[in-house]
């Protein structure tokens, strides 16, 4: 079964996603740990019920939305948090991410040498950042305190948004 929905741009509810999604995240909880009798018809048998959410895809603004990062600005890739490294561009203050990406690949990949088609000049020699666990990425997010959800949560403010983090929810 697949469960989708399309939010559209000028009228999505950005931040206040967390409404549109909260009755469905009960209920996958609600089937995960109860289960639920229901009946397959093919077989004219009732049975027990699981559900689990397996994946999501979408954009990088979408990722925002749902993740409460926000993707904007020197900090918007959400894997690197404070480890990344991207820059403000001189003319236009935009942030660049365009150069940071070669610590990704494996240390022996012929890219990282590579310092005629890159700008930097430089043999990449840093290793990608350590992926958090979901309990490391959990402790993180709780030293905010309490967290507001819904329509109230783009009012909330977490000290060092911008500077280390960009949790906006």
């Amino acid at each position: 079964m697949f469960l989708s929905m399309v939010i559209p741009g000028p009228s999505s509810p950005g931040q206040n996603i967390d409404v549109c999604l909260r009755p469905l995240i009960d209920e996958l909880a609600q089937l995960w740990s109860s289960r639920a009798w229901t009946y397959n018809i093919s077989r004219k048998q009732n049975f027990l019920i699981k559900a689990a959410l397996m994946w999501i895809i979408n954009d990088f603004p979408a990722y925002g939305m749902l993740s409460g990062w926000s993707t904007h600005g020197k900090l918007a890739y959400p894997y690197c948090i404070e480890n990344n490294k991207a820059f403000t561009l001189t003319n236009g203050g935009k942030a660049f991410f365009f150069y940071c990406h070669r610590h990704f690949l494996s240390y022996n990949h012929r890219y990282r040498k590579n310092i005629k088609d890159f700008f930097v000049g430089r043999v990449e020699k840093d290793v990608a950042p350590p992926r958090l666990s979901s309990e490391e990425l959990h402790d993180v997010v709780s030293e905010y305190g309490d967290i507001v959800f819904g329509l109230q949560s783009s009012k909330q403010k977490f000290p060092g948004f911008g500077l280390t983090h960009c949790w906006v929810k």
